[in-house]
């Protein structure tokens, strides 16, 4: 069976990663999380290792991910850009973080076919 079109496929993967921030699983986060990922928010970078020792750790979770823009796609060859406006809630060290941000996603193709995100930018959406 022909695989769906590389944007489709990136579609696809953003969604599993975004249930996958909820699941609170670090296995099934990292699955979708090149080695090499790096988030950079207000705060700056912040690692893949970083991240996922939070999730580990329990003292970040996710309760909510939902995306609220129809993800705008490019695709460059084994590369692609998603960017979209998440709403999201945090929970760190016991206190509740809910977010409505941009993001940007940077996936890039393995020589398996999978997407991977290597950067993820986020900015604070701009009240309405």
């Amino acid at each position: 069976m022909p695989r769906p079109p590389a944007a489709a496929q990136v579609r696809e993967t953003a969604r599993a990663w975004a249930a996958a921030i909820v699941s609170n699983d670090p296995a099934r986060i990292a699955a979708h999380m090149a080695d090499d990922w790096i988030i950079v928010s207000d705060t700056g970078p912040t690692t893949r290792e970083q991240f996922l020792a939070l999730i580990t750790s329990g003292r970040l979770t996710h309760s909510a991910m939902d995306t609220v823009t129809d993800p705008r796609v490019r695709v460059h060859g084994d590369t692609a850009v998603l960017t979209a406006r998440v709403t999201n809630t945090a929970h760190y060290e016991g206190e509740t973080h809910p977010a409505d941000e941009w993001t940007t996603d940077v996936f890039v193709r393995g020589d398996d076919g999978d997407w991977r995100c290597v950067l993820s930018h986020i900015t604070a959406a701009a009240p309405q």
